[in-house]
């Protein structure tokens, strides 16, 4: 039996631990029960994966929104024409 469900501490442990698992289930050394596990590790893993990303998508989007500055100069101005 695997150890039980934890959140990962940060995305990229996130993101070794599901490398790990895939590793893992290409090798087929791994039983049935362990792939299930493994399966369902990895769903939830993903899961995670994904809202992190949604939510520094949407932090990225509030940045956007009026609290960045262009880096080179312009002024805001995307077209001068």
């Amino acid at each position: 039996m695997t150890k039980p469900a934890s959140s990962p501490k940060s995305f990229e442990s996130a993101i070794a631990e599901l490398e790990k698992i895939v590793q893992e289930m290409e090798t087929g050394t791994v039983s049935l029960e362990q792939a299930l596990e493994h399966y369902q590790r990895g769903a939830g893993l993903l899961k995670y994966c994904q809202s992190t990303l949604q939510a520094a998508e949407q932090r990225v989007r509030q940045l956007e929104n009026g609290e960045l500055t262009p880096l080179d100069g312009a002024g805001g101005k995307e077209d001068a024409a």
